[in-house]
């Protein structure tokens, strides 16, 4: 990628310095963005990028500190000042009206009227200009429930430019995103710059940040390390400045001991909440002392697949055994107790309970067990001293035990779900997006305990929108297309194309093997 001349100093941010009481979330750093740059803020989870761009978007004060937009001093008090002064911030949980339609959340705040009356009319018209102007489609009428993850995050940044954006924050972009979704979105970040907006785009993905960054600034525990241009440096370059050690992006593991049939899924129907069948037959064994992967596309049914398996949905025809126990429809709680764990794909309305602490979250599953309780007291010393193990074990920034688990990095709200899930020791542990958002150093974390539950002759089922953790982690790869199995394929033997070929749906059966 050919960098371009940037002349206008589009951000300055001088020595800015944020302290939440004692702990130090950004030291003196500073931040040059040009105008129709594309800028990367990479670091590890915690580094305190997050708190960085919530500065200049108004949602933190800076402790000390300046902010210059285009040569002008400003002072940013709050979101709306931040957006008289063309930022807008995409964050990386949406901030969206699900029963509301595209167009009715990106007016919101901003309608445009006849009189008393909503013009519509009007609305709808100027989003279509603003979609075609820079090539972000979507339905101006549709729910925000009814289109995907991928659409949603188009509405977000239209959001942004409907009202005036000049300067666009994305915060984690793709972490949810399918790689057919990332790739349409870098095109539509580069088309923005090419048209004059300044991006910066908070980020752990290496691969990204070569592929669409100009230049990237790394941060380490609260410090700025470097700003770099992205043609100057590999990927291990970045991956060291910003963890401060080499990282291996190999998966070490030793040769499968293929075990007793744990898990045993057969001719499963599940409905999504239209009452359309999103499973649809399916079934699937997996053994103890394998990790199987399933590889599709987001929206075949994967979640309704994890939700049926869970108890968190209603299977409605076939049946879920666990080593040869019956655990369909049965309450998430009992399933819990027969030994099926799950890291999953939404942390915060699923994993985490937001305003509990850290301490409280790791002992969600096992509250009513001894050491954690007796009596129906809970015994407040053990769980104190259980949670500060995992947060040591688990690198869980800061080390708070008392923290709330909503203050804590997206990233670090993912490690305490994978502390408490592994280290119940459970005898299937279904891992959906498990590092989601996380850092190459804390995936390389995640990675090990994935393979050491492997090892130690657990099962591990493991749903994933990344290829290259599907087909470096996994033994076997199922393949699923409209709910479906279409295929079973030796990890070994896997390569991006056949699996490619198979999520779009050209695969031979839906039989599991």
């Amino acid at each position: 990628m050919s960098i371009k001349q940037f002349d206008t100093k589009m951000i300055e941010m001088k020595q800015i310095t944020k302290k939440f009481g004692e702990f130090v979330a950004n030291n003196h750093i500073d931040l040059t963005v040009h105008k129709g740059e594309i800028h990367a803020l990479l670091g590890e989870n915690g580094a305190g990028k997050s708190t960085l761009m919530n500065i200049l978007y108004g949602l933190y004060q800076a402790t000390s500190g300046e902010i210059w937009i285009d040569g002008q001093k400003v002072n940013i008090t709050n979101p709306n000042t931040a957006i008289q002064h063309g930022i807008g911030m995409v964050h990386q949980h949406f901030m969206l009206v699900d029963t509301f339609t595209v167009v009715e959340n990106i007016i919101l705040g901003m309608e445009t009227t006849k009189g008393p009356i909503l013009d519509m009319k009007t609305a709808i018209q100027k989003v279509e200009e603003l979609s075609k102007k820079y090539g972000l489609f979507v339905d101006p009428v549709a729910k925000i429930q009814d289109i995907t993850v991928g659409m949603q995050q188009r509405v977000e940044i239209l959001k942004s430019l409907y009202r005036g954006a000049d300067i666009l924050i994305l915060d984690e972009p793709t972490a949810v995103l399918t790689p057919q979704e990332i790739d349409e979105l870098i095109d539509i970040l580069k088309k923005l710059a090419e048209q004059g907006k300044t991006i910066i785009i908070i980020t752990h993905k290496l691969r990204e940040i070569k592929e669409v960054a100009d230049y990237c600034t790394i941060i380490r525990r609260g410090e700025k390390i470097d700003t770099v241009k992205v043609t100057d440096v590999s990927e291990g370059d970045l991956a060291e400045m910003m963890v401060g050690r080499a990282v291996t992006f190999d998966v070490e593991k030793q040769e499968i001991k293929h075990g007793e049939k744990v898990l045993s899924i057969h001719n499963i129907i599940v409905e999504d909440n239209r009452k359309l069948k999103a499973v649809d037959g399916l079934s699937l064994d997996v053994y103890s002392g394998e990790i199987l992967g399933i590889a599709g596309v987001d929206g075949n049914g994967q979640g309704e697949l994890v939700e049926g398996i869970t108890g968190l949905r209603s299977i409605k025809y076939g049946s879920v055994l666990l080593k040869g126990k019956d655990i369909t429809n049965k309450t998430p709680f009992e399933i819990i107790e027969a030994g099926l764990n799950t890291i999953p794909a939404d942390r915060q309305k699923r994993g985490l309970v937001l305003d509990f602490t850290v301490a409280e979250n790791m002992i969600l599953e096992n509250y009513h067990k001894e050491p954690f309780s007796k009596k129906g007291q809970l015994n407040h010393k053990e769980i104190i001293d259980f949670s500060k193990e995992l947060i040591d074990k688990f690198d869980i920034r800061p080390k708070d035990h008392q923290r709330l688990a909503r203050e804590l990095s997206g990233g670090n709200q993912q490690k305490v779900i994978i502390a408490r899930e592994i280290t119940n020791d459970p005898e299937v542990l279904i891992a959906t997006q498990p590092t989601r958002g996380l850092d190459v150093g804390a995936i390389e974390y995640v990675h090990k305990y994935l393979i050491e539950q492997r090892d130690s002759g657990k099962a591990v089922l493991l749903i994933s929108f990344e290829l290259d953790e599907i087909m470096n982690l996994s033994d076997r790869i199922a393949v699923i297309f409209n709910g479906k199995i279409v295929d079973i394929i030796d990890a070994k033997h896997a390569d991006e194309k056949t699996l490619g070929y198979l999520m779009a749906g050209g695969g031979k059966n839906n039989e599991a093997k």
